[in-house]
């Protein structure tokens, strides 16, 4: 349909691009995905590339950024979001913040196009206030390993709303927490696929400091649907998205025990530097300008995506990682 409305993803092989992907095909979109594949994965979106109103650029945004024809929306998506790679990848994880964010933002006003920027709760860093509203500025480490990815999505949103005040520029920002679902990795270092792949190896679960830690689990089906309300929203400030329901890491270690019906055992390490100890969103601003609130129960959104684990090759399982908190 020559009408189709058209919408630039980056990050699209990643796990939220890839849903994001999935959700704007279904609304009738022209979807171009872009991806270095550096974090991402093309098994997440091989199910698209039969279809005419797809298509994908294995490109570095970073870069520079091109793309012939008219653009309606772009989601920036690339970046990458787990511990264990923006440890691994600390320049990258920088630039694709800055100067990616900087080249789409350009592509943005060159071709009249809104842009959203997925940015995180890892902006609150450590917070000192529960739960963390758009208001708190947060406090954040610069230089602590954990610097590289927070003062990343920082500095997004800075440039992002200089563009929106100075060109005029349509943008929206979306403050991203804790996310769940099918097309994790498995060994990301993330504290949900890591519990559940030690428990599918049969082996004891991590728990960092004495676990009294919190995070709050958002479904990434009720992500999307706010990342999709937001879009097309007239609200240009950041706005949370994500599950207010908020759990002990030790009380979610027990969850995940009594889901996978195994007996380990929970086990304490140090914490990891500038680990925050809690998290949890504020959502009011989300439910006021959106009309949005996560709809999917926990139980309900761990069984679909511990079955989705059981699924993954059996080298995928086997395969370990280090574990972090942050995510």
């Amino acid at each position: 349909m020559a009408n189709r409305k058209r919408v630039l993803i980056t990050g699209a092989a990643g796990f939220l691009g890839s849903h994001l992907c999935d959700r704007f095909i279904k609304e009738g979109f022209h979807v171009i995905g872009m991806d270095n594949l550096i974090t991402g994965d093309m098994r997440n979106i091989e199910h698209l590339f039969k279809l005419e109103n797809f298509e994908f650029y294995h490109h570095d945004v970073s870069t520079y950024v091109f793309v012939p024809g008219e653009l309606d929306y772009i989601l920036h998506f690339a970046s990458p979001a787990s511990p264990i790679d923006y440890l691994k990848i600390p320049i990258q994880t920088l630039k694709v913040g800055s100067l990616g964010t900087h080249n789409l933002l350009g592509l943005a006003r060159v071709k009249k196009a809104r842009m959203l920027i997925a940015s995180t709760s890892e902006v609150y860093g450590d917070p000192s206030v529960n739960p963390q509203p758009e208001e708190y500025w947060g406090n954040v480490n610069p230089i602590g390993p954990r610097g590289v990815y927070d003062e990343a999505k920082r500095f997004q949103e800075a440039i992002t709303m200089a563009y929106h005040t100075f060109h005029s520029l349509e943008t929206r920002i979306v403050r991203i927490f804790n996310t769940y679902g099918p097309r994790m990795r498995l060994n990301d270092g993330r504290v949900l696929p890591a519990f559940i792949g030690q428990a599918l190896r049969g082996e004891p679960l991590t728990v960092f400091g004495d676990g009294s830690q919190t995070r709050s689990f958002c479904y990434v089906d009720d992500l999307v649907e706010g990342i999709y309300r937001l879009l097309f929203s007239d609200y240009a400030m950041p706005v949370n998205i994500g599950n207010p329901d908020e759990i002990t890491i030790r009380e979610f270690g027990e969850e995940i025990i009594k889901l996978t019906g195994t007996d380990q055992q929970l086990i304490s390490l140090p914490l990891p530097t500038d680990d925050p100890k809690q998290r949890r969103p504020d959502i009011t601003k989300a439910r006021a300008l959106l009309g949005w609130e996560p709809k999917v129960a926990r139980a309900e959104g761990l069984k679909i995506t511990y079955e989705y684990f059981k699924s993954l090759p059996e080298k995928d399982i086997q395969h370990k990682s280090f574990t972090n908190y942050s995510k």
